[in-house]
């Protein structure tokens, strides 16, 4: 097959980010990627210039899907406790097995570890949380800050699924979160 002659970077980075999850974040090499995409390792430092900035490359276009797929489903949510727990588990969704989830805590080690990312990261959290705090705005007995609060139970929710990963993540987490908001309620 021969070489395509171009390709945009958003289907190079994608290829990348396909990459970084197969494989991990060390085996994103220009030769990997060139082989992956067909383009010349060569046409690829020139677009990138380095590992380091074709992987974080990579993760920004990551979480710009992250962001637009956040906004999507706060907008759609029904802006009830149950939309919030539906956000979440559509969320999760796309982690597959225990073998794909612990790859992915290797992507968000990246992502701990670069500035650039870990920005990235602390702004969606604030989208995400603004998200749910819709979610419950009419609710009276929703404490403040309940956007974070059942971010964070969500995100637990996942690490505790990883070490027992019997089912599917998202019925995990959907009883989890569920869980969580039967205990908001007034007894």
């Amino acid at each position: 097959m021969p070489r395509p002659k171009t390709l945009s970077d958003e289907k190079v980075l994608e290829i990348a980010l396909g990459l970084i999850h197969e494989r991990g974040p060390e085996a994103l090499t220009f030769e990997s990627l060139a082989r992956a995409c067909g383009l010349s390792a060569a046409t690829l430092v020139q677009r990138f210039k380095s590992k380091a900035a074709l992987k974080q490359a990579a993760l920004l276009a990551a979480w710009d899907r992250l962001d637009t797929r956040t906004e999507e489903l706060g907008a759609a949510a029904a802006k009830t406790p149950e939309g919030a727990v539906e956000m979440l588990v559509a969320l999760s969704h796309g982690y597959g097995g225990i073998e794909a989830y612990a790859e992915g805590l290797l992507v968000l080690r990246e992502d701990l570890r670069d500035p650039v990312l870990r920005a990235r990261g602390a702004a969606w959290r604030k989208r995400l949380s603004a998200a749910l705090d819709a979610c419950f705005a009419d609710t009276v007995e929703a404490p403040d800050g309940i956007g974070l609060l059942m971010a964070s139970q969500w995100q637990g929710s996942l690490l505790w699924w990883g070490f027992d990963p019997r089912g599917r993540v998202e019925d995990f987490v959907e009883s989890s979160l569920r869980q969580f908001v039967a205990a908001l309620a007034p007894r």
